[in-house]
């Protein structure tokens, strides 16, 4: 990771506008500047880690009662059907900010979206022996 800060280090630090939402101690919530719909909204812990690993336990659950907390709150505000959370956890995943954040999306009937399952390339056709292998590490942790 870089020594500068990034640009939600700034947003956090007030040195660049936005419209925070919501605020702790570890947590802050802000309309994203690029929304992908009305309400769209990014929740960032306030320190800077770069994925969810990173995380401390303790932050990633007040992360986590920010996002639920949020999220019928942005729903109600926008009079949305509906929404979508997410992390973009690494590049690869399409993390433009190397810091943590979820996506609050809100989602209308017709507005064109798509499900979580869009957002991956074509599905992988795998064995019942690499599903088990998969299992077994991830039970592992590998």
């Amino acid at each position: 990771m870089s020594d500068d800060p990034t640009i939600f280090e700034q947003i956090v630090a007030g040195e660049i506008p936005a419209r925070i939402v919501y605020e702790t101690d570890t947590v802050a919530a802000f309309l994203d500047a690029n929304p992908l719909a009305p309400g769209h909204t990014l929740v960032v812990p306030k320190d800077a880690y770069e994925r969810l690993g990173e995380l401390p336990d303790e932050i990633a659950a007040d992360v986590w009662a920010a996002v639920q907390e949020l999220t019928p709150r942005i729903e109600s505000a926008v009079d949305a059907d509906a929404s979508n959370v997410g992390v973009n956890n690494g590049s690869a995943a399409g993390q433009e900010v190397p810091h943590v954040h979820v996506h609050i999306v809100p989602r209308f009937e017709g507005d064109g979206g798509r499900p979580i399952h869009a957002v991956a390339g074509d599905r992988p056709d795998l064995s019942d022996d690499e599903l088990d292998d998969i299992a077994t590490a991830i039970e592992a942790g590998k």
